[in-house]
Order: C-alpha cells, then sequence, then structure tokens
C-alpha cells in the first residue's frame, strides 16, 4: 500500500503558510517584552483561559497524537487506557501551582526551589537530571516533526525535522513565553477539533464491529485485558507522567506566569480535558488491520491511519492537526529549559551579578544554542519515539517524591532527596535495560520513595519556609 496521501510539494507549502503565521505572530507578540519578567513569564499576569489552553495543549505532545497510537498498537487496550493516567500529572499538580506560587511569588524554575529548599548538592543533581529528560523531550518532538513529514508526504525526515525546528525556534525567539501561551490557545482549538473528526470518521466508515474481529483474528493479545507488559505499562505510565510534570520546569514556569488563584484551576481543567484524549487518538490505531494499514515503524501507525480514512484532502487536515500539537509542545519546552539554562546555570554559578537586560539576551541565546543541539541530536534517528522517551522515565520519576516532600513537609534534607534521585535514576535504568522500559519509571519512583521515608523518620532536617519566599540559600 501507497501510505503517501498528499504531495511533497502540498507539504511545504502547509509548513511555510503556518510557519510565517506563527513567527509573524510571536514578533507582534514579544513587541512589548522589556523585562526578563516579561520574556521568561509573561508578565505573571496570565488568565484562565489561556492559562488552561497552554497547559492542556503543552501535553498533547507527539507522544499523545503519535506515541500514543504506537503503543496501543504494541499493547492494545492497556496502551491506550494507561497512556490517558498520564492526565493524572495535570491533576496532582492543581493543588501543587498553588502553592509553588504561595510559597515562591518571585521564583522563576523549578531550580530555584531545589537550590534553596536542599542545597546546591542537590541542585546538580536536579539540574543533570533535568536536562537530560529535557533534551530527550526535545528530540522526540523533532522527530516527530520528521516522521510527520515522512509518513504523510514522503518528504525527506531530516528536512521535515529541520524545518519545523526552526519555525518553534524562530517563534520563541521572538516572543517568549508570551507567544507560547498565545499560540498554544489557537493550537489547542486546532487540535480539538481535529481530533474528534477523525475519531468520527473511524468510527462511521470503519465501525466498532470490523475492528473488533480484524484485531481478534490478527493481534489477539492487544484485547488481553491479561497482557502482563501491558499491566506494567499501566502502572509505569502513571508514574512517569508525573514524574514528568512533577520536576519539568515547563508546568513550574507557568505556575509562576499565572495570576494568583490561577493556577489551580487551569491545572484541573486542562487534565480533565486531556483525559479522553489519549483513548482517541490510541483507538484510531486499532482500525489499522480493518484498513490493511502496516506501518513500517509503530510511531508512524497514527498519521498512517488517518491519511488512510480521510484521503488526500483529509491528510492535509492531520497534517495541520499533529503540526499544532508538535509545535505546542516544542516550543513550551524550549522556552522553560532556556528558563533553568539562564536563571540556574547562567545567573545562578557563571555570573551571579548578572543584569536583568543581561539575563534577557542569555535567554535568547540559549533558546538557540537548545534548537542548534536538538536538531545535532535528531539526525542519527536512532530510536522510536516510544523507546527514546520511556527511556527518561527513570530520570524523571525518581525526582516525584523529593519533590512532594519538599513541599509539604520540613523534615526531608538535601542528602536524602539527592540520595533519592541518584539511586532511583540507576535502579529505574537497569530495569528498563535488564527488563524492558515500561518498567523504568515504576522500579525508580519505588526506590525513590524508600529513601525518602527514610529520611523523613529520621527527622534529618527543619526547614523554614520563609527562605523561598525570600529566595535564600539554605
Amino acid at each position: 500500500m501507497n501510505s503517501v496521501q498528499i504531495s511533497t510539494h502540498v507539504a511545504l507549502i502547509i509548513l511555510f503558510l503556518f510557519g510565517f503565521a506563527w513567527v509573524i505572530f510571536g514578533w507582534w507578540l514579544g513587541r512589548n517584552n522589556r523585562t526578563v519578567d516579561d520574556f521568561m513569564l509573561a508578565g505573571r499576569n496570565v488568565g484562565l483561559a489561556l492559562a488552561s489552553a497552554t497547559a492542556m495543549a503543552t501535553w498533547i505532545t507527539s507522544n499523545t497524537t503519535l506515541v500514543a497510537p504506537q503503543l496501543t498498537y504494541q499493547f492494545g487496550l492497556w496502551g491506550m487506557i494507561g497512556y490517558s493516567m498520564a492526565a493524572l500529572g495535570l491533576l496532582l499538580f492543581a493543588p501543587m501551582a498553588k502553592r509553588i506560587k504561595r510559597l515562591m511569588p518571585e521564583g522563576y524554575t523549578c531550580g530555584d526551589f531545589i537550590r534553596v529548599r536542599y542545597g546546591r548538592k542537590t541542585w546538580y543533581v536536579f539540574l543533570i537530571i533535568s536536562f537530560f529528560y529535557a533534551l530527550g523531550w526535545l528530540v522526540s518532538l523533532g522527530m516527530a516533526g520528521g516522521i510527520l513529514l515522512e509518513a504523510l508526504s514522503g518528504l525527506d525526515y531530516h528536512l521535515g525535522m529541520t524545518v519545523i525546528l526552526v519555525i518553534c525556534i524562530a517563534y520563541t525567539l521572538l516572543g517568549g513565553l508570551r507567544a507560547v501561551i498565545a499560540t498554544d490557545f489557537i493550537q489547542t482549538l486546532i487540535i480539538l477539533c481535529g481530533i474528534v473528526a477523525i475519531a468520527y470518521v473511524c468510527l462511521r466508515d470503519v465501525g466498532l464491529e470490523p475492528i473488533y474481529r480484524s484485531v481478534s483474528q490478527q493481534q489477539p493479545q492487544l484485547l488481553d485485558l491479561l497482557f502482563p507488559a501491558a499491566i506494567m505499562f499501566l502502572f509505569n505510565n502513571i508514574f512517569f507522567g508525573i514524574g514528568e510534570i512533577f520536576h519539568s520546569n515547563v508546568w513550574w514556569s507557568r505556575a509562576f506566569a499565572f495570576r494568583e488563584g490561577i493556577g489551580k484551576k487551569a491545572y484541573l481543567i486542562a487534565g480533565l480535558l486531556w483525559l479522553p484524549i489519549p483513548i482517541v487518538t490510541g483507538f484510531i490505531a486499532l482500525a489499522a488491520p480493518a484498513l490493511g494499514v502496516y506501518p513500517p515503524s509503530p510511531d508512524m501507525i497514527g498519521p498512517m491511519v488517518a491519511a488512510k480514512l480521510l484521503g488526500s484532502t483529509g491528510a492535509v487536515f492531520v497534517f495541520i492537526v499533529v503540526f499544532s500539537a508538535l509545535a505546542s509542545s516544542l516550543d513550551s519546552l524550549l522556552a522553560a529549559s532556556s528558563d533553568l539554562l539562564t536563571e540556574d546555570v547562567y545567573h545562578g554559578l557563571i555570573n551571579p551579578q548578572a543584569s536583568k537586560q543581561r539575563l534577557l539576551r542569555v535567554g535568547r541565546y540559549s533558546i538557540l544554542s537548545l534548537g542548534l543541539l536538538t536538531w545535532l541530536l535528531c539526525l542519527p534517528r536512532l530510536a522510536t519515539l516510544g523507546e527514546l522517551l520511556n527511556f527518561t522515565g527513570a530520570f524523571v520519576a525518581s525526582t516525584i517524591w523529593p519533590i512532594v516532600f519538599g513541599l509539604y513537609r520540613t523534615r526531608l534534607s538535601g542528602v536524602y532527596a539527592g540520595v533519592a534521585m541518584v539511586l532511583g535514576t540507576v535502579v529505574g535504568l537497569v530495569a528498563y535495560f535488564h527488563i524492558g522500559f515500561y518498567v523504568a519509571a515504576l522500579t525508580s519512583c519505588f526506590i525513590s520513595f524508600g529513601v525518602c521515608l527514610g529520611g523523613l523518620v529520621l527527622r534529618d532536617a527543619e526547614f523554614d519556609w520563609r527562605q523561598l519566599n525570600s529566595m535564600q540559600k539554605t
């Protein structure tokens, strides 16, 4: 079967039009960025509608539109349901966002919290984990851009990946977080309309009974609720998703940027709206056997099935939807990761006396540097999207309990928090390579919890919350 549904010429026109529109929009929004607070945190005054939209759109990533179908194709029903459980990360972060804003009204990054709460040694460990994860996510998004164009138009992977990265870097560089949040709002509307339309066509043209019959005959394990690897994936993905959100500056920066009293409501709304989306996108993958779609790589299953359902004209629509999902996460991650480089690495380690204007310039240089590094790491295309993302699960899951206990308990010391992150990551990686990617985050989380619990029982420290408010080092 020929999987190419639109011409390379049409794909390039779409990219040019959307790229031009987003870059001009980013420039227009960034005209009034005069301070580092404007550029990094949108003036700390984001309202409920934009706050909810940016949280939801950022979590609708290449994972949701490409990896959720891939994992459903590999693990069946539990892959679909397990991925939707990543909504728990948004829902559980909602009350934390409120507390973060109250404890750190002048904070910039999650690194600020770790440095003040636990001290510099634990801060170094946390920064290494954060940047490793950020690069893994950035690379997965860049790869997804190339895979999207390759699956839908036959355009070379490297060209598609390069063009999408350049577009996102350009408007993020020009507009900062203001541009990221505003474009996320528009992209959310596009994504929601697109996913609903594709699911409707799938039900109308294929139907539940033919899908069930073809999967039962060709891949019966996908319907098996006792499929062991799939069950492990379900629980692993819950902790992976929670770890991704709890530790990442993508979500902390929004907690700082949202207006007072907005964060909790915004994350609750975003989580509830996001919950059904992986189920819908994953369901599309189950239609593959009935449609006779057999992808050369599992992470191409989503766009190939959607293009098969909708035909050449519909493939353009699919392209726009998935491009919007990619852009809404790429821009957010570029902005949040550049904040860590600027505030934690440059301001915290290299030049503590840097002026606000200097930090603003460094922030822009950081976005360019991250974009270039992401492009270089995307070139080899060493793994599928699912494999790449779940490799980082061992890292991020180790940070869940140090952050939770650090926000709500005074007794956990920096020594125990640091050991929990290091030991959790190491054991999680061992599980990843010797058991499977579907247990890495689960193992890491439980090891980290045990270390943190030991630290709490021993009452090793007493922390004064006022240090966070004044941003003093412990």
